[in-house]
Formats: C-alpha cells, structure tokens, sequence
C-alpha cells in the first residue's frame, strides 16, 4: 500500500504560475508553421497567428512564453524583424538546419502573440553575438513612453503605446552555443550587459541571468559570488534524455521497458539538481530573493525518421506525459525557490504541447498533463507527505507513486497523482486532514494508456487523452485510489 497524508489547513506557500511557462524558439517548424502562417495563409488566422493552436494554448492557460531562443537568441539582432516584412533582413539559422530565417516573426509579432493569449512575454537578448547598445535599445523600443528614437521608431511601425515587459534573459547558454564562456568571463558580461537593461516609467524588468547547465555547480557558485546583486533570476537547463545526447538519445516510440525506467529515473534527478544548485544559491542569498528559473526542460529525443535533424521533430507518449507530471511534482516542492519554468518546447520541437502538418493539428500527451495540472497555478501550495511503494528493475528502485496538492482562492483542493511503474497498478491510500466535519464531493481524471508509446496521430488524435475517473472510495476522510500503472490522475475536492 502507497500512504498519502493531505493537510488540507498547513500550506507553504504559493506555486507561481509561471512555473507552467513555455519556451518557442526559432526553431524547425515551432514559429513557422506551428504559431505564425502570416495573414494570407488558407489556415485560419488571426492577423498571421494559427486559430487553431492560439485556442489550444489559452485552454491551459500558458501563463507565460519564452522568446526567441535557446541558442537562437545568441544570434538573433532584434532590428532585422521590425519594419515592413516585405524589407526585414533574411538570415541564416546555423544553429537549427541551416535554413533561412525571414523574420517575419518578430518583435511586434510576438508581443501579439503574448496579448492574444494574455500571457507574459519572456524575451531573451544576444549577449553572444550582440552588443550592449543593441540589447539596451531594443529594452528602450519595447518599454519607453517618451520621445527617443527606438521609441519614435516602434510608433512608426505601428505601435504607438510600449509594451508591459517583466522578464528578460541577458543571454543563453553562454557556456556552449551562446558563446562558449568560462563562469568568470560570463559573470562580468552579465554584469555590464544588464546595467543598460534599464526600467523606463513604470516598467519594472526582472533580469535573469544565463545559470548552469545540469550539474556544472561550479557555473552557479562563481555567478552567485559575482553577479549575485545584479539579478533577479538564475536559470538552469536540464533535459531527460533516456541515452547519450551524441551518440543516440533514444526513439520517441521504439524503446524498451529498460528505457522507459531509466527515463523516470533521469526525470526524478531534477530533484536533485534544484536541490543542490538551491543550496549553492542559499550561501549567497538565504532570503530567496533570486528565482531559479529552469526555462529548458522536458525530453530531448532522436528526431522521427525521415525530418530534418536539425528540426528536433519528434513524437509525445504517455512516457512524456509522466516525465511532465514527474517535473511538475519536484517543482511544487520547491515552488519557494523555483518561479519560472518554461518546457521545451511548445508547438513541433521536442517535448511539444502541439503537432502540426499543415492544415492539421493535434494535443499531444504531454499538454494533457498541463491541461489537468493547470487549475495548480497561482494556488496555495498544501502539505502532502508520501510513503511510497517501489518499482523496480533490475535491482535498480524509484518511488512508484508521489502525490501533489494545492488550495485555490475559493477552498477548491487539487490534488495530483502518478503511477510511474510501467506495467503495475498502485492502491493509495489518502487521509485527508483539516477538513471540519461534513461529506466530501471528489471529481477525477485521469491520463493513461494501455501501450507504453501509446501516442496521438494525425489519424487518430484522440488515442491518449483524459477521461473521467471514478476509481476511489472516501469514508470518513479516507480516501482510496486505485491509480493504474503509468497513469496521472487529478482529484478535485469540494469540502
């Protein structure tokens, strides 16, 4: 038996919102195609912008977009996508395929995109290959309200008020594609670059600075000593990668039941390195006042036979979905230092929310898992306490089930499970304290799938998908679930 303990009266705080953020970079067919087709395309739009996935994406209520890169961002010049689109300036992508970038998707377009779904925009600048001016430039095109030329120069193309902009990433991945730095290097740039990242009226910028990638503990101490005053956010990047990144992560849909477990097991090491990295951040900052911002995660996979490698095409499985749950649990448990996280990526790239082929679009796994998880953002996080059974496989054991709860501002009790055993069921049992007197009335869904890769198709989209779950008994403030192997499940609670 798997014991769950639910305090519905102790919370330990808030769960932002943003930890359910996005991340779409000027990747394979993310913008083109998946987000922007442009006002003269047959696919319905508004003003270029897909109907189809804009609707998809304000149903789980993304809360916020990360822009335009990744390692992107590291060569993008933010003056070659404003102006008339017929005039912006091509370019070469030579970090994703090589292809040519047209920029028709730029900074007005994208800001668009960000009212249209009424999330926050997250934009990063070039340190990699920009400058001080450039980056301070664009802060100065996008957020002042007076008479300057950046700011004369957006009236002209079309927007007469500046825009609301909180977050922005003075770089990515600085340590690789964004420019190979050492931390001491980085640290200094960072410092100088975002001195002219600067607040005009009542725009208030939260600067995040380019963090670790995985374990590099090293990258987090020498930004934490040196640049620690400066920031607001530090970022970390980790991906779930069943395999070796260079020598073949793994297939999205051929895989074994070794692979399946040692996915769990790589996902649950995020664990570890919040942990960690927190702790390397408490030295410099014990009052918790910078965020940790993963704003990469998810799964990084081989791409689908037959696409552009350089396109990161590939296909969401109930494995993902359990991988999205399995994160979304660590997250919560450490929502008082983490307070952004953006998946990667959100339409067509790895771990996507969305798949396109044209015309045609369908929900993959994983935005399931957002759409049940979605009713967590915001809300008062609750004390849960887990004793978990194990799954196993070849002497190698992970915690089979776990369990996530929060309160909403109207008393309504979310609580999430998982059973990330691929081949057997799990019984739970769930007392629920805190709750005077009276009957509960309890509403389920659940995610699952009777195949390990079980997965959405163009021709058959709804395979994976929620359905009502009515698998538990209550008595006496004890409840007991049954949760089938690899399965997500959302209880909500009315008292």
């Amino acid at each position: 038996m798997n014991n769950v303990v639910l305090n519905t009266d102790v919370t330990k705080g808030t769960i932002n919102k943003n930890i359910y953020g996005h991340f779409a970079e000027h990747l394979g067919r993310c913008i083109y195609e998946g987000i922007w087709v442009g006002e003269d395309s047959s696919i319905p739009n508004t003003n270029g912008i897909r109907n189809d996935v804009l609707q998809a994406l304000k149903d789980i209520r993304i809360p916020l977009l990360r822009w335009p890169g990744g390692c992107f961002a590291d060569e993008y010049h933010w003056r070659d996508g404003v102006g008339p689109r017929e005039g912006r300036k091509h370019m070469i992508n030579t970090h994703w395929g090589g292809v040519v970038e047209n920029n028709h998707f730029g900074t007005h377009e994208f800001m668009m995109l960000c009212e249209m779904l009424e999330c926050e925009p997250y934009i990063c600048g070039n340190v990699g290959s920009g400058s001080v001016q450039e980056m301070s430039e664009w802060i100065e095109y996008m957020t002042f309200d007076g008479e300057s030329p950046m700011a004369n120069w957006r009236r002209e193309n079309g927007r007469q008020e500046p825009w609301d902009l909180t977050y922005f990433g003075v770089g990515n991945e600085n340590w690789g594609c964004g420019g190979n730095m050492r931390p001491e290097y980085y640290a200094d740039l960072y410092r100088r670059f975002q001195t002219f990242v600067r607040n005009y009226g009542d725009n208030k910028i939260y600067r995040i600075a380019g963090g670790a990638n995985v374990d590099d503990y090293n990258w987090t101490e020498v930004l934490m000593r040196e640049a620690a005053p400066f920031m607001d956010g530090l970022s970390l990047h980790y991906y779930t990668i069943p395999g070796d990144f260079w020598k073949g992560k793994g297939s999205a849909l051929d895989f074994e039941e070794s692979e399946w477990f040692v996915t769990m097991k790589k996902a649950l090491h995020m664990n570890e390195l919040i942990t960690r990295h927190s702790t390397i951040m408490d030295k410099y900052d014990p009052d918790k006042r910078i965020g940790m911002i993963i704003d990469e995660w998810g799964t990084w996979l081989d791409v689908e036979p037959g696409t552009n490698p350089g396109f990161l095409y590939q296909q969401n499985t109930i494995r993902d979905a359990l991988v999205a749950a399995v994160h979304f649990h660590i997250f919560h448990d450490h929502a008082n230092r983490v307070q952004m996280t953006n998946i990667a990526q959100t339409v067509n790239v790895l771990q996507a929310m969305v798949l396109t082929d044209n015309e045609k679009m369908l929900l993959t796994p994983t935005y399931h898992v957002f759409d049940m998880y979605k009713e967590h953002q915001g809300a008062q996080l609750l004390d849960v306490s887990v004793d978990s059974g194990t799954y196993e496989m070849e002497g190698d054991m992970l915690p089979q089930v776990n369990a996530t709860a929060s309160k909403n501002a109207d008393g309504v009790i979310h609580l999430s499970l998982y059973n990330i055993d691929h081949q057997h069921p799990a019984s739970v049992s769930i007392d629920i304290r805190g709750i005077a007197g009276g009957s509960l009335s309890i509403e389920g869904r659940m995610l699952t799938a009777d195949e390990m890769n079980a997965h959405n198709t163009f021709e058959n989209p709804e395979r994976v998908k929620p359905e009502a779950y009515t698998d538990f008994t209550v008595e006496n403030g004890q409840l007991t679930a049954q949760l089938p192997n690899m399965s997500i499940i959302q209880l909500t609670i009315h008292s």
